[in-house]
């Protein structure tokens, strides 16, 4: 035997021994991979959402591109409350057909990829975003000599809405609406910019987003970074307003 072949021997079994290493790290990287994507996928189904917004219909609160992280849980095991900015589909007719860009078929797997796993929302064009301003059952009239809204016979104070020069209202028109059970009215905070119940009420639906549209709650503003913060429900605003069936007696 020469003296080579011992060296040989261990050179092999060192090449192999790299070679095992290098695809067992890379079965470990696809099984890291595989269930990142089946959480993702769990959380995006289930709990939360990524969705962009693509109108100034809620500023100053969501100003147009911010992306928000939406909580799925609303209102099916949370319910919504009035101040809550949702998240809901096309009640009918509410948007305009939006013709989608052909980007390719490479640009159009990596969207599909980031939606699947909640970084993206490519559906956001079919779904709309505004402010609980009525809950079923409620007496929502527009407006108090204060110009503000009055829901179940209590002024709102609403920090947050857009009121343009020259204007007082909290609403571009007056209005005076009972929300029927298992609907919602629902209204944007740059109101005299926004397509909301407002806009819809001569409409056979009378401006009212059933319940079962509502996808979920927005938590916070994800992206860019400089604006992350909480989407505020304004919780004490809506504090002295009572329910539907207290305000009747």
């Amino acid at each position: 035997m020469s003296e080579t072949e011992p060296l040989r021997s261990r050179h092999a079994a060192k090449h192999g021994r790299r070679r095992t290493g290098l695809l067992g790290f890379l079965r470990d990287l696809a099984i890291i991979l595989v269930v990142a994507l089946l959480v993702s996928f769990l959380l995006k189904t289930f709990l939360i959402r990524s969705f962009y917004i693509p109108s100034s219909s809620m500023e100053d609160t969501l100003l147009v591109d911010d992306r928000i992280i939406v909580n799925q849980l609303v209102p099916d095991v949370m319910p919504a409350a009035r101040g809550d900015v949702v998240v809901f589909r096309d009640p009918g007719g509410w948007l305009a057909p939006t013709p989608k860009p052909e980007r390719g078929w490479f640009a159009d797997a990596v969207e599909w990829v980031l939606t699947i796993v909640g970084l993206a929302a490519g559906d956001s064009d079919e779904h709309l975003i505004k402010r609980v301003i009525g809950m079923p059952g409620d007496h929502v009239v527009c407006c108090s000599p204060s110009g503000t809204l009055v829901v179940n016979g209590v002024e709102v104070q609403e920090p947050y809405v857009v009121i343009p020069e020259g204007q007082m209202n909290a609403a571009p028109a007056a209005f005076d609406v009972t929300v029927p059970e298992g609907a919602l009215w629902l209204m944007g905070d740059n109101r005299y910019n926004s397509r909301d119940s407002l806009a819809h009420v001569d409409e056979p639906s009378g401006g009212f987003v059933p319940l079962d549209h509502v996808v979920g709650k927005a938590l916070v503003i994800s992206w860019p970074i400089e604006r992350w913060r909480v989407v505020d429900s304004h919780e004490t605003s809506w504090a002295g307003v009572p329910d539907a069936t207290a305000a009747e007696r």
